[in-house]
């Protein structure tokens, strides 16, 4: 089983920053491509970004290109989503998801396995 823990939620102006944190304290993520999503309120759960197994690769979600950068750093075992220029839509509860039997070290928008019981974002206007 593989544990994903998120924490750096939390409440922000829009056009506020955050940085959200994502750790596997059992479980080696190295080679695992590595995701965030997140829940709107009342909405389904969407893709945001991406980054593969080795950093080279990283994928966003239209909307949150230019304002949010997601890195790994595979000596911590961790994974972060930085997010500037925060808007109200970005309100949403945010979760780190892994993709433990890759194919490729491509960053993609599908097939992960796992992931973390989430950290809420709230937007403020």
């Amino acid at each position: 089983q593989v544990q994903l823990v998120e924490s750096g939620g939390g409440l922000v102006q829009a056009g506020g920053s955050l940085t959200l944190s994502c750790a596997a304290p059992r479980y080696n993520i190295s080679r695992s491509n590595m995701a965030w999503f997140r829940r709107p309120p009342g909405k389904e759960r969407e893709f945001v970004a991406a980054i593969s197994w080795s950093g080279y690769s990283t994928k966003y979600r239209d909307a949150v290109k230019g304002r949010f950068a997601i890195s790994r750093d595979n000596a911590k075992n961790t994974v972060d989503l930085q997010m500037n220029n925060l808007k109200p839509e970005d309100t949403g509860d945010y979760s780190c998801n892994a993709d433990i039997d890759p194919h490729g070290d491509v960053a993609r928008d599908y097939g992960y396995d796992y992931w973390g019981p989430g950290t809420e974002v709230t937007v403020s206007t």
